[in-house]
């Protein structure tokens, strides 16, 4: 019987933690005690600050990041081999403490680098079973490994991506996860009451991660102004949270949060939700609602871009508000384009039966 799991998250945005957030409570119906760890920072606090910089950098030069994106990461070039194995290097005694500590009989890795990290482990202790859950659409070449033995996906596609890399590999195409708040989002009426919003008139959530990457300010202040209530996050972006207390002081239809854990209320009280693609995507899609989407994402990002279009309830918008308010009127428009609420016993029986498996044994559901 697994009693314990280490789930080896990543601190680049919020996406990755969502995802593990999911797994361990799965895991944990089901009697699994699951750590979460910090791909980053087992690299060491100097190296993972140098990480996150180098990768805020790059997403703030599209044109840059696609480059390595696509040349580099995806097909496994020798820069992207290489950033893998300095990264495994420097990483890896201290992932060791942690399985020394804790004695996993499952290691998940959400994020590319603890990929690295699993399979290594996989030489040296066979017993363990190492599993890779990838949410992008389509992987890189980082993601993939010789010595894990489970890989989760979301799509057809993304296993296939899979499998260019490793032809033998046991691929699992399984729902999108999401945390238990989005399954248990509040009505409508009850959201909207407990954050000042009439009934019946029109509202959007506009977000972006947890980064608040894009125009978010000039979208939410042109929506504002075409009569649209919007629920705008700011998330850890401290300018633009300033940005928005400052227009909502002149539109008092722009209600503006910095990082928030109220998202799943957010999106109940809104009729359309504005976002880049990434795990915010998922979690409307549970909660039922439509998505305008901003390409402002660069390399994996445009990637899962074209993917949710193709999951469809979805619209693409430049990221200019011109061409954000015609789209979000349109959707409106439309009249109740919501729909029904994902029920997370599906993405969970998928995920517990893949990982039974590859060997993984679990106590019965407890109920909760």
């Amino acid at each position: 019987m697994t009693k314990t799991a280490l789930l080896l998250s990543g601190r680049f945005g919020k996406g990755h933690d969502t995802v593990a957030e999911a797994c361990a409570v799965a895991l944990g119906r089901r009697g699994v005690q699951a750590q979460i760890v910090d791909s980053i920072a087992l690299l060491g606090e100097r190296r993972a600050r140098t990480g996150e910089w180098v990768f805020r950098r790059l997403l703030s030069m599209p044109p840059v990041y696609d480059a390595f994106h696509f040349s580099q990461l995806r097909t496994g070039a020798r820069l992207g081999r290489g950033a893998d194995g300095a990264a495994l290097r420097n990483m890896y005694p201290r992932f060791r403490e942690v399985v020394d500590r804790i004695e996993p009989e499952l290691v998940l890795s959400v994020f590319a680098t603890g990929a690295a990290a699993g399979s290594r482990l996989k030489q040296e202790r066979p017993e363990v079973v190492t599993a890779v859950f990838m949410t992008d659409s389509f992987a890189h070449r980082l993601w993939v490994h010789d010595h894990t033995d489970l890989f989760l996906v979301t799509s057809s596609l993304a296993a296939a991506s899979i499998r260019r890399f490793r032809p033998d590999a046991v691929v699992e195409v399984v729902e999108a996860p999401a945390r238990p708040a989005f399954y248990d989002a509040p009505t409508v009426e009850e959201a909207r009451a407990a954050l000042g919003i009439p009934l019946g008139v029109p509202c959007a959530l506009v977000m972006s991660g947890s980064w608040g990457i894009g125009p978010l300010d000039d979208v939410a202040r042109a929506l504002a102004a075409s009569g649209v209530y919007v629920l705008v996050v700011a998330g850890t972006n401290e300018r633009l949270q300033r940005r928005l207390q400052a227009a909502a002081k002149t539109d008092p239809r722009i209600i503006p949060f910095g990082y928030t854990e109220r998202v799943a209320e957010l999106m109940a009280a809104s009729d359309v939700v504005l976002t880049s693609s990434g795990d915010t995507c998922r979690e409307a899609r549970v909660v039922g609602r439509p998505l305008v989407l901003f390409d402002v994402v660069p390399g994996h990002g445009r990637e899962n871009l074209m993917h949710e279009l193709e999951l469809g309830n979805a619209w693409l918008a430049a990221p200019e508000p011109a061409s954000v308010v015609a789209i979000v009127h349109s959707v409106l428009e439309q009249g109740d384009v919501s729909s029904e609420p994902a029920d997370p016993r599906k993405w969970e029986q998928g995920f517990i039966d893949a990982l039974e498996r590859v060997g993984v044994t679990f106590e019965p559901l407890d109920g909760r």
